[in-house]
């Protein structure tokens, strides 16, 4: 069980408890094994150097791979980080709405999925891997991943159903590897406050290794149903070394009965 994980007895889990815990602490890599992870350089005394510069691949473009997690849960709750959200009308009183509920009903607190880009704002860590026609991500909570493909495809005018996840196309623009994302069903969350959006989301993301242990996130909203124009934040996240995801389960969650808010 990783430090700050608000797993209980036999896997159930609850939602309030992760977001207070979040609140209160960023999870520490707290090691199910002790493998060092290949190729990490190394201190005098063996232990990770974070602060090397950030390693590449053979054909000179930076390595994103890895073990992630972000390194403050203040996204989570309120994807905006507290700035002003350039709403539509019917958007700013559905999310007054949905934060008066507390999260009570956040497709989360049911053991549904998150959506992008919450799954970067989580005390839960990711793992990155590179493959030549993709990049994909596996993230611990839920069991959630993302296929961001990199052959040059472009995204569709029409998917076969709206997801939690939605479709992603990726391409580098120098050191940064930008992934757009659209294709949301209508019942994934951006963050646990509840800020809404229409089909017409587009979400991109900017993932920027700035050294071995550093990354950032940078994400922008662009949704013109529900905002009068794009909008975003970045992100930072750290490196977990010499340590792998866990297994979540989310079995039954016993707690959107009790949790209070607005009726």
């Amino acid at each position: 069980m990783r430090i700050g994980d608000p797993h209980i007895g036999t896997g159930k889990y609850v939602t309030a408890a992760i977001v207070l815990l979040a609140l209160a602490a960023v999870p520490a890599p707290a090691q199910w094994l002790e493998y060092p992870t290949p190729g990490l350089p190394r201190n005098a005394d063996g232990s990770p150097d974070l602060d090397a510069p950030a390693p590449r691949l053979p054909d000179g473009r930076v390595d994103l791979s890895g073990v992630w997690v972000a390194d403050t849960p203040r996204y989570l709750g309120d994807l905006s980080g507290g700035q002003e959200v350039p709403f539509q009308p019917w958007a700013e009183d559905l999310y007054e709405e949905r934060r008066a509920s507390l999260g009570r009903d956040d497709p989360e607190s049911r053991c549904l999925p998150h959506g992008v880009p919450k799954v970067n704002t989580l005390p839960y860590p990711f793992k990155i891997f590179n493959t030549p026609n993709a990049v994909a991500i596996l993230y611990e909570m839920y069991y959630l991943h993302r296929q961001v493909f990199t052959d040059g495809r472009e995204l569709p005018d029409e998917y076969i159903a709206p997801s939690w996840m939605g479709y992603s196309i990726g391409e580098w623009d120098g050191d940064e590897f930008v992934v757009t994302t659209s294709g949301f069903n209508d019942k994934m969350r951006m963050d646990t406050n509840g800020h809404p959006h229409t089909s017409q989301l587009v979400v991109t993301e900017r993932f920027r290794r700035l050294s071995v242990g550093r990354m950032e996130i940078e994400a922008t909203i662009d949704d013109p149903g529900a905002y009068t124009a794009p909008w975003g934040v970045t992100m930072n996240h750290q490196l977990l070394p010499d340590t792998e995801l866990l297994e979540f389960v989310c079995e039954v969650n016993r707690d959107p009965q009790h949790m209070v808010g607005d009726q």
